[in-house]
């Protein structure tokens, strides 16, 4: 058997076993190990994995997840994600849907100190949904607002998903923050389009707010400080060149401890429940991390990438038909892996592939996290959905899907300007470097 024939049968195999339920980092460590044996012997394998825990854990790049990790999870327990919320409610009161547009708004800002689209959603569905049930609002609108909203704390930097690409696809961490920036913006307003469409089509959906009084949104718009400074000293310390990003993800973290306690929305047993939720976050993206390493090691020893980027060039196709269908592939994939895996044992492939046809890593990264972003609410897998029915057990299903499906529209109308003026995402890290 060839060893291009030996990497498809161990990727078939790797998917059969995710669909099984086996855990995802013991699925990618698993094959990737007996694969690797089966091209180069039980020894070399063995030998190539007793490596990757030490060249893994000595990798000082990684120490910036576990701190941009904790940086968001202390924003949620000191409760300056339902402060963050209140604040832009009051600020665009005195219209219809003020509270989905706040709680769209409120992620786009919490993704700035926080690159976990998981423990946005997680943090929203309780600050965000009662609000809107107790204001009237349609349960499919409520819950696919938070839903979509939360994949924005994925693009908007500091994000994990682009960190764990830079590092995949060797590329600087510094100029993926900065290309996924004003992408991410985009996506909010898009994302608050289709709230504001959604609700010209059914008012009955969301009602208008109470207009709040002129200082009320003045005194709401200075509340929104401390996050504001947290993003300015950590993501702008680093294209200040003050800071390494894994520097700035340290003095962020501690600048919002320190915050949290002057302000008095820390204590000591709050800080151990984010310091405890994020270890677990950590320990979850790492062993991830260590079996999706083995399983590209075996990828690369497969030649599987090499040989499809040559064969696509073979073709002779347009480079945008190639990456149309790379785009509807992500999609497809995204039934059914999560976020992470779909990075880690999808760029080897793929990165080579677009940097063959002629396209900047640096934009394939945003373009591939916009992707991931709708694998994480779309069905059958919908990532999102399942932390939020996790969080509001009430919640139906079929109604998350409904709300979810709506935002969608979002995510592919970005795709497309990606494609189209892939500037969107090469303007500023151009400018800036």
């Amino acid at each position: 058997m060839s060893p291009q024939s030996v990497g498809i049968v161990g990727f078939l195999i790797m998917v059969a076993l995710i669909f099984l339920r086996m855990p995802v980092a013991i699925a990618l460590g698993l094959v990737g190990t007996v694969g690797y044996a089966t091209l180069n012997g039980w020894t070399q394998s063995l030998l190539v994995l007793s490596r990757v825990p030490l060249t893994f854990a000595s990798a000082y790049d990684l120490s910036v997840v576990p701190l941009f990790v904790l940086m968001g999870s202390i924003a949620a327990h000191s409760g300056m994600a339902r402060e963050l919320f209140q604040s832009i409610n009051v600020m665009f009161s005195g219209r219809r849907s003020t509270l989905a547009t706040a709680t769209i708004g409120a992620c786009a800002a919490l993704g700035a100190v926080s690159g976990s689209s998981v423990a946005m959603v997680a943090t929203m569905s309780h600050v965000a949904v009662p609000e809107m049930r107790r204001a009237g609002y349609d349960e499919r609108l409520a819950l696919g607002s938070v839903v979509a909203g939360g994949t924005l704390g994925i693009l908007i930097p500091p994000s994990v998903m682009l960190i764990f690409y830079g590092l995949s696809a060797v590329q600087s961490i510094p100029k993926l923050f900065a290309a996924g920036m004003i992408p991410g913006l985009l996506l909010a307003a898009l994302q608050i389009g289709v709230v504001k469409t959604a609700t010209w089509i059914a008012p009955s959906w969301a009602p208008v707010s109470p207009r709040a009084p002129l200082p009320e949104r003045l005194r709401a718009a200075l509340g929104m400080w401390k996050l504001l400074f947290i993003f300015l000293l950590s993501i702008g310390g680093i294209y200040a060149g003050w800071f390494s990003p894994t520097e700035a993800a340290a003095v962020g973290t501690f600048a919002t401890i320190v915050i949290a306690i002057l302000t008095r929305q820390l204590t000591f047993w709050r800080l151990a429940d984010a310091m405890i939720e994020s270890s677990r976050t950590t320990a979850m993206l790492f062993f991830i991390l260590l079996g999706a390493i083995m399983f590209s090691y075996f990828i690369v020893q497969t030649q599987i990438a090499t040989n499809l980027a040559a064969w696509v060039v073979s073709l002779h196709l347009p480079p945008t038909a190639v990456m149309i269908v790379v785009v509807l592939f992500y999609v497809a994939l995204g039934s059914f892996l999560e976020s992470l895996t779909m990075i880690l044992i999808t760029v080897p492939v793929f990165a080579p592939l677009a940097e063959g046809l002629g396209y900047d890593l640096i934009w394939f990264g945003v373009l591939l996290v916009v992707l991931i972003e709708v694998g994480l609410i779309h069905p059958p897998m919908g990532m999102n959905l399942f932390v939020l029915q996790s969080q509001l057990p009430n919640a139906k299903l079929g109604q998350m899907y409904i709300g979810s499906a709506m935002f969608l529209a979002a995510n592919a109308i970005l795709i497309a300007l990606l494609l189209a003026f892939p500037q969107l995402a090469l303007w500023l890290p151009g400018l800036l470097y």
